[in-house]
């Protein structure tokens, strides 16, 4: 009998096992697909040689993941690379603000009346990402806070809706490019710890940056299956789960899938039936014969790319793609 099975060989599924693996736990992955990697994968999606990641691509929490700094993951092949700026967010007269690892160069982008308030608000956290992070990321009631004054502070700032954080700017850039940071999980600006979001993506820039893995996303999901095999864990492909019956006995079973295969697969019957999922993305792949020609020259040098103007029309597009209308204009990420 195995110690786990873990169903699902996504990001999570192989983290939670290499976390059981490292235990001295016996551990075994079932994967549907032929390869590893839920959401981080890399295919050739347009022309050969063109490889692209159908879902994650830029890892802003990646490098600084607390379980990951816990993890020789570099020597099963990840890298991570670092453009020189994490974000930039155009505007159309040739200007941008940006999030640089930088927070002098961040705060200059916006101009002299929000310069101050950008730097009042990270402030506090500047230096304490590892705890913060930590902290922030882990389960309720699982463990006490390493600093519960910095993780008070930080709720103070980030629990209430990201439209009341922003109202420490005055002007546009700031205002729309913390907008735009907010919109990297589709959720409507105005919800619950909508704040929090944002100020942990630019807390994760000026840390350690927002890198992409050498390879693409897949790389990320090859090195944890590498070193999960290594620490005595097997790893199945191409093996669907309908039902538990299919899997080996085992004295836990762990799922990284959604709540509605999750009910299929345990025999839970309709419970998941009105699940309600959240708001998606639409993505696009492009074969580019060079760089981005744009306007503005602060993009050339960034490795994610903010469209989407004002806060308002973020806002506004947020709003419809999360009420299940595709918005009329469109908050870009590229």
């Amino acid at each position: 009998m195995l110690d786990a099975v873990v169903v699902g060989a996504g990001p999570n599924g192989l983290t939670a096992a290499v976390e059981l693996a490292r235990r001295g736990l016996s551990v075994a992955v079932f994967e549907a697909k032929s390869t590893v990697g839920g959401g981080a994968r890399t295919e050739e999606l347009t022309l050969p040689g063109f490889r692209h990641d159908p879902c994650s691509a830029v890892h802003p929490l990646g490098a600084g993941s607390p379980v990951f700094k816990t993890m020789p993951l570099d020597r099963y092949g990840l890298e991570w690379l670092h453009p020189e700026l994490p974000m930039a967010h155009p505007w159309d007269d040739g200007t941008a603000a940006v999030l640089a690892r930088s927070v002098a160069e961040t705060a200059a982008s916006f101009g002299p009346r929000d310069a101050g308030a950008y730097r009042r608000l990270v402030a506090p956290f500047l230096g304490k990402w590892d705890t913060l992070a930590a902290d922030f990321m882990q389960l309720p009631l699982t463990a006490l806070p390493r600093d519960p004054v910095t993780l008070a502070r930080f709720g103070l700032a980030g629990l209430p809706p990201s439209t009341w954080l922003m109202r420490r700017f005055r002007d546009e850039k700031a205002r729309a490019l913390f907008a735009g940071l907010v919109g990297h999980v589709i959720a409507p600006l105005g919800g619950f710890a909508t704040g929090a979001v944002g100020l942990v993506f630019a807390l994760a820039a000026h840390a350690g940056g927002w890198p992409l893995p050498r390879g693409g996303s897949q790389s990320v999901s090859d090195a944890l299956a590498a070193y999960l095999k290594d620490l005595g864990g097997a790893v199945h492909t191409d093996f669907e789960v309908k039902r538990l019956d299919d899997l080996p006995p085992a004295r836990a079973y762990v799922f990284d899938t959604s709540p509605t295969a999750l009910a299929r697969i345990a025999g839970l019957g309709g419970h998941y039936d009105h699940y309600r999922y959240g708001a998606a993305v639409f993505k696009v792949d492009y074969a580019l014969d060079g760089p981005v020609p744009w306007t503005a020259e602060e993009p050339r040098r960034a490795g994610t790319v903010q469209i989407g103007p004002t806060a308002g029309e973020i806002g506004t597009a947020l709003n419809q793609a999360s009420s299940g209308t595709a918005p009329d204009a469109p908050f870009l990420i590229t």
